[in-house]
């Protein structure tokens, strides 16, 4: 993890040097991750801001609260770590400051979109010779694109994913309220990832815990897409939709994975609903090659949704990675030209009010070829019949 992170600050800082832009400053937590192995879990939602300060050809710095530094000197690669914390004169902003009146510095990069505003408003205030420059584009860019090291990350992740898919069915039966198969598809997760990692090195900052909540619907409520696990015990006759987005990852790389099942019986319009959604997924997975556009694909999806009398109600595919959502998004007016080494959902869904919510989500790599599948469990319609076993 450590020289994935430095190659990835070698190459943004290589892409700074072709703008002419002399630093860039960086505190998305995810792009941290990305660029300096270190992650911390009580970060700018609690008002503790970390720093990588990435001089286009100097080493760089990282700039973490006091209490995060033991654990970032030994996750980081990066040798120059500079504490603050919340004394008088040791805050982040003065950190930062003594660190920027080190160098002539004429232009910051910064992803504008995940810019800390107070660190704006500070940058501005403090240092307005100095331009600042979005280089949301450039990170993008780079993420889009994994490496073979990434990819194998993210098969480790398609396997905890597929613990759950194979949890989630194995707990399936009337009576059962959700919270009890949220808990199996937790327990056996869990023990997936721990079956990846090692009690030393790097691997001793990797928790094989799970740190979102099961979105888990059925009956009814499966039109409503991102409910929680409830106290609801399963009927005969359910949809039961999840969504393992956001649960299913590894090493802070993450996938999109969505499953459907029966239980014990199914009705023919609930049927059709299904083999729609899989028609029009199947339509997104077929057209995930290099060369494809990425909105020519949400079109001949929504073609497959319109033929059939529903409604398109999302885009069709994203990218995935460090974060959930990275480049591209698979929907109307996103012209990305698909790339050998990107990594997306292929997603299908429809709701129809009042009667059920189907989703079928599958995390894909771009291959030379075409695509392969990083959650490759069944796409067949299951009904769980407890009865017979099935």
């Amino acid at each position: 993890m450590q020289e994935l992170a430095r190659k990835h600050t070698e190459e943004l800082q290589l892409r700074l040097q072709r703008r002419n832009i002399d630093l860039a400053l960086v505190m998305d937590e995810d792009s941290l991750t990305y660029l300096t192995s270190f992650w911390g879990y009580f970060g700018i939602d609690f008002g503790r801001p970390s720093f990588a300060l990435l001089p286009n050809a100097k080493d760089p710095t990282l700039i973490t609260p006091l209490i995060e530094k033991t654990m970032a000197e030994a996750m980081t690669w990066i040798s120059d770590i500079r504490p603050w914390n919340d004394d008088a004169g040791e805050q982040w902003d003065q950190v930062v400051s003594e660190f920027l009146a080190g160098d002539a510095y004429v232009t910051i990069g910064v992803d504008a979109n995940n810019l800390y505003p107070p660190v704006r408003a500070f940058l501005e205030e403090r240092f307005p010779s100095i331009q600042i420059v979005d280089i949301s584009s450039e990170l993008a860019d780079m993420r889009a694109v994994k490496s073979p090291e990434e990819i194998d990350i993210m098969k480790k992740a398609g396997d905890i994913a597929l613990s759950m898919a194979i949890a989630a069915r194995g707990s399936i039966q009337e009576g059962i309220p959700e919270y009890e198969i949220a808990l199996a598809i937790n327990n056996a997760a869990v023990r997936k990832a721990a079956e990846f990692l090692t009690d030393g090195g790097f691997h001793q900052f990797v928790s094989p815990l799970i740190h979102s909540q099961q979105v888990m619907q059925s009956g009814e409520n499966t039109t409503m897409a991102h409910m929680r696990a409830s106290v609801r015990r399963l009927k005969r006759g359910d949809a039961v939709y999840f969504c393992f987005c956001g649960m299913a990852r590894f090493m802070e790389y993450k996938l999109g994975f969505d499953r459907n099942f029966f239980v014990d019986e199914i009705s023919k319009k609930h049927e059709k609903v299904y083999q729609t959604t899989l028609d029009a997924q199947d339509k997104v997975i077929n057209l995930i090659k290099p060369g494809a556009i990425a909105e020519d694909i949400y079109f001949a999806a929504r073609e497959v949704y319109l033929s059939n009398g529903y409604s398109p109600a999302y885009r069709v595919g994203r990218g995935i990675g460090i974060s959930n959502l990275e480049k591209p998004e698979l929907k109307a007016g996103d012209k990305t030209i698909l790339k050998e080494g990107m990594t997306l959902t292929a997603d299908g869904g429809i709701t129809v009010t009042d009667v059920i919510g189907i989703r079928i989500s599958d995390s894909l790599v771009v291959t030379e070829s075409g695509n392969i599948s990083l959650t490759p469990y069944t796409r067949d319609l299951i009904v769980v019949d407890n009865s017979r076993g099935t």
